[in-house]
């Protein structure tokens, strides 16, 4: 009997603790719930420490290459050059700071370009210069996407690393919206067997290598999905079917057709188990 009404008086006490019972002017009883707030966000819950990368719009040039490098102590390296216009590589550094959301940076030390940037798991996207959101059929040019690790930045073999689709025919590849994961591509050493995805549909397939980095895909199968944008996709498995040779600089995978310029550029990253 005893232990029944010990656990009951717990009971009360916690009811008591979780809400709680106030007087209005007018002599009604008001209760109060307490809220409890999601505190995780980009600043605290994301491994955003690295070096973002990506070739955003230009009004006079071809597209600005955009390097950020942002360290746990608060500062950035932004490197830009105006591709077309100037080969000359502009660099600043400072400290950066966090919104109250904390899912936003603002850079300090730029008064005439975007200094504000949206943090996402791996990515980077700039905001206008009041710090919205660039919205229209370019909005997607605007994302700069983290690079390797470390470990893989010296990736020197095809095999053991997950390729990530960051360029197509000379121009830069962003996720389209309504699709959940980027295009990528892995070569695997056992049967030299090739798998990956368009970001729509799964695809594998084999692949030889030859003499002097050539390269042949063969039996390519896909699934039959349809997606929003299909556009990346298609141009991808069509740089696949048409490269024949490759080339693998400082972790950077293109596949070309003879002499041509790359059809298709990757970034190594960790390859998930």
């Amino acid at each position: 009997m005893k232990k029944n009404v010990y656990f009951g008086l717990l009971a009360l006490l916690f009811s008591f603790a979780a809400c709680q019972t106030k007087q209005t002017a007018n002599g009604n009883s008001q209760t109060e719930q307490t809220v409890v707030t999601d505190q995780y966000n980009a600043a605290n819950s994301i491994d955003w420490a690295g070096t973002y990368k990506g070739v955003v719009p230009c009004a006079d040039c071809e597209g600005i290459e955009t390097t950020i490098t942002l360290a746990k102590d608060g500062t950035f390296k932004l490197v830009t050059i105006y591709k077309g216009k100037s080969e000359a590589t502009n660099e600043l550094s400072g400290s950066f700071s966090w919104n109250e959301n904390g899912n936003t940076l603002t850079f300090s030390g730029i008064e005439n370009g975007p200094s504000k940037y949206f943090v996402g798991e791996n990515i980077l996207i700039q905001l206008d210069m009041e710090g919205n959101s660039i919205t229209g059929d370019l909005a997607n040019s605007y994302i700069l996407k983290k690079l390797m690790t470390s470990q893989n930045q010296n990736a020197t073999s095809l095999t053991g690393v997950k390729w990530t689709l960051t360029e197509l025919f000379g121009q830069p590849v962003a996720t389209a919206e309504g699709l959940k994961k980027d295009a990528f591509l892995v070569f695997k050493t056992e049967g030299s067997r090739i798998y990956g995805s368009g970001s729509c549909n799964n695809f594998n397939g084999s692949f030889e290598l030859k003499e002097r980095n050539r390269i042949t895909l063969t039996g390519m199968a896909t699934t039959m999905m349809a997606c929003p944008d299909m556009q990346t996709e298609q141009g991808f498995f069509r740089a696949l079917n048409d490269c024949d040779n490759y080339t693998l600089v400082d972790g950077i995978l293109s596949l070309n057709k003879a002499r041509m310029a790359p059809m298709a550029k990757f970034i190594a990253e960790d390859l998930e188990d």
